[in-house]
């Protein structure tokens, strides 16, 4: 439904919102002008005091009508990420599943990264320089911890919510959104200045999604947002710490896809599937989306440790996921080995690959780990990208989950154990995973927003059209 500003159709429009908002002050009609158009927020907005009344909404059959209109059409959701680190994009495609899952065609998803889109140097060009800055660890540190106290923080985004406060606002209004959901530390301040700005707050719910399940920076936490979806107590604390009320926290856990939180999967029928041994359990090796960290140098470890020394028999299986990194993977494919082992490229089929094996080597991803738990996978740890990461070790480690080890030979003695003289530890760390694990996080996100969208008064349900030349009256 789109209502155009122009002045032969002033009485109707102010007697539509008079009903549905109460009623403006007298002199509402002065407000316009033969050439007042449709862009109404270049002009120097009026001031009303709305007054409303509880029989505003009774009247008459329109209003109801035009209230119900809004109600029912397509929801818009925007979800606002960017590809630094692999966490973020798998989150907002988390969450997108889940709402079509659950609720079919009442919203529409939209997965953006409004700052590559819209915006210049430095916001578009983030996924380069933090794969640049984790290369170079200290750098990245630095970044991380010199950041984190607020009035550098706030300095940085006020400066570049000024410079780019056109192009963000012309980002989020493409998708006129109802519902904002933020998986990204960056993208908090300057999309909520800019609903201050249009006066959209009362319209649009913003809810950020905290995707680091430990040590998370402080950019995460705004006290402007609806909710904030918390995935450990942990971060929850770190939350209120901030400024963040109760009423605004939400501890669900880390959203995974539901493909995979759901999938129910037998351990023998996938060996078949995917041509592993039967019957010797089976080690997971990650090298990440980019295939990082010491896979090879544990690999071989694996693949000497593995095996029964006396009948010179393997005692395990090695799956090595070489992401996309195509040297690892030829060089490891070209490699003689003593025990079964598979070696893939970039798998998008993880949850079978997971549900095939016994336990799980990868560095401190937030993602990985929460998929590892879900799947009852002990997990060994081999290394974490400072900051961020950091607290997935003792996340893991303190709740009876895993272990924490940077050394090849190491990982390989402890995946040895568990397979031959320790499998009551590999018994126990599994049964604790599985209780660390939260499957159903990220239904329970969508069907929280979805109460938070049918909570809104009627200015939330009008068509965004009709709102948005009336921000600046309102």
């Amino acid at each position: 439904m789109v209502m155009k500003v122009a002045s032969p159709r002033k009485a109707s429009l102010t007697e539509v919102l008079q009903r549905v908002y109460g009623n403006f002050s007298a002199n509402t009609s002065t407000g316009y002008s033969n050439n007042h158009h449709h862009h109404h927020h270049h002009h120097q907005p009026k001031k009303y005091l709305i007054h409303e009344t509880e029989n505003d909404f009774e009247e008459e059959d329109g209003t109801m009508e035009l209230v119900q209109i809004g109600a029912e059409r397509t929801k818009n959701v925007l979800i606002l990420m960017s590809d630094t680190g692999g966490g973020h994009r798998a989150s907002a495609e988390a969450i997108r599943d889940a709402f079509k899952l659950e609720y079919g065609d009442e919203y529409r998803v939209i997965v953006k990264d409004v700052w590559k889109e819209y915006t210049g140097w430095p916001l578009n060009d983030m996924e380069r320089q933090y794969k640049f800055m984790v290369k170079h660890v200290q750098l990245w540190k630095f970044a991380f911890h010199g950041t984190s106290p607020r009035w550098i923080h706030s300095c940085y985004l006020a400066a570049m919510a000024a410079y780019y406060a056109k192009e963000v606002e012309a980002g989020l209004m493409e998708y006129k959104p109802d519902i904002i959901i933020s998986v990204h530390p960056m993208m908090q301040h300057i999309p909520l200045w800019v609903l201050k700005w249009q006066g959209l707050q009362k319209k649009v719910i913003f809810v950020t999604v905290i995707t680091d399940l430990n040590s998370c920076h402080r950019t995460w936490f705004h006290p402007g947002v609806s909710r904030c979806y918390c995935p450990s107590k942990e971060v929850a604390k770190r939350a209120s710490l901030d400024g963040l009320e109760d009423s605004q926290i939400r501890v669900f856990g880390l959203p995974i896809r539901p493909s995979f939180a759901r999938a129910v999967l037998s351990k023998d029928e996938l060996r078949e599937e995917l041509q592993m041994d039967p019957n010797l359990p089976a080690v997971l090796l990650m090298g990440g989306g980019e295939g990082m960290g010491p896979v090879r140098k544990t690999a071989e470890a694996l693949g000497e440790s593995l095996v029964n020394k006396e009948f010179d028999k393997p005692i395990g299986q090695l799956i090595i996921i070489c992401g996309r990194n195509k040297v690892l993977k030829s060089t490891l494919e070209s490699m003689d080995w003593k025990i079964p082992i598979k070696v893939r490229g970039f798998e998008t089929q993880m949850e079978k690959w997971m549900a095939a094996c016994d336990c799980i080597i990868t560095k401190a991803g937030p993602g990985t780990i929460a998929e590892a738990l879900i799947r009852g996978l002990p997990i060994v740890l081999n290394d974490y990208i400072p900051g961020q990461e950091k607290g997935n070790v003792p996340y893991v480690v303190d709740n009876g989950a895993g272990v924490f080890t940077r050394s090849p030979k190491e990982t390989a003695r402890i995946v040895t154990e568990w397979f031959s003289t320790k499998t009551d530890e590999h018994k126990r760390m599994s049964e604790n995973a599985l209780k660390l694990a939260q499957p159903e996080a990220v239904f329970d996100i969508v069907r929280d927003l979805h109460n938070l969208a049918q909570e809104r008064g009627p200015l939330a349900n009008m068509p965004y059209e009709l709102t948005s030349s009336f921000t600046s009256l309102i």
